[in-house]
């Protein structure tokens, strides 16, 4: 596998930059908001990677950091998320929000990622919440207050507090169909369907 990639930045492209290493010319999908892109061509580049073999292809996708690798392949193991909807994420939120989002249940943050829908983002933070933050070279989101990502946010944060798990909170608080309610109210709902 391919952790790394020191070398010159040949050129831009869309949504990926190409790499020159040795006389070999290395395209690397990268976020659409990395730091990356500020380099200026013929500038030296060390790039974090991520390779995925497929059948029919082999593609190298680029992060400055390597918390950014890491939360991509925390993503990439979420059911229905591939590297198109994880690049998305990445591309939207840089990786200490993702965190963020994840851990405290905002969905709505996570759906601004172009393909991610409601449903994916519960997914991912329903399999993630209580990952994210004790993964190696994933930061966690302590610092952040509780209440910053939401009523729902504060709801699980409640349920935690009663000595539910993250992902038994986050699973009844996400299951709430209903939208702009108080958290208290989440917190009353979900213990009911927890009953």
């Amino acid at each position: 596998m391919i952790s790394y990639i020191h070398g010159k930045l040949a050129y831009k492209l869309e949504s990926s930059v190409v790499v020159d290493t040795g006389g070999v010319g290395y395209e690397i999908f990268v976020p659409g908001n990395s730091s990356i892109l500020l380099s200026k061509e013929g500038e030296e580049v060390s790039i974090f990677t991520v390779m995925i073999v497929k059948e029919d292809e082999m593609s190298l996708y680029g992060f400055p950091d390597r918390e950014s690798v890491n939360l991509f392949r925390m993503l990439l193991t979420v059911s229905g998320v591939g590297a198109k909807a994880a690049m998305a994420i990445l591309s939207v939120l840089p990786a200490p929000e993702a965190v963020r989002a994840i851990t405290f249940g905002d969905a709505t943050l996570l759906t601004r990622a172009q393909g991610v829908g409601k449903k994916s983002a519960e997914r991912i933070i329903l399999e993630l919440s209580d990952k994210v933050g004790k993964a190696p070279g994933v930061a966690s989101a302590s610092g952040v207050r509780p209440g910053s990502g939401g009523a729902k946010a504060e709801a699980i944060e409640v349920l935690l507090t009663l000595g539910y798990t993250r992902s038994e909170a986050g699973a009844a608080v996400m299951g709430i169909g209903e939208d702009g309610l108080a958290a208290e109210e989440y917190v009353t709902l979900a213990l009911r369907s927890m009953a």
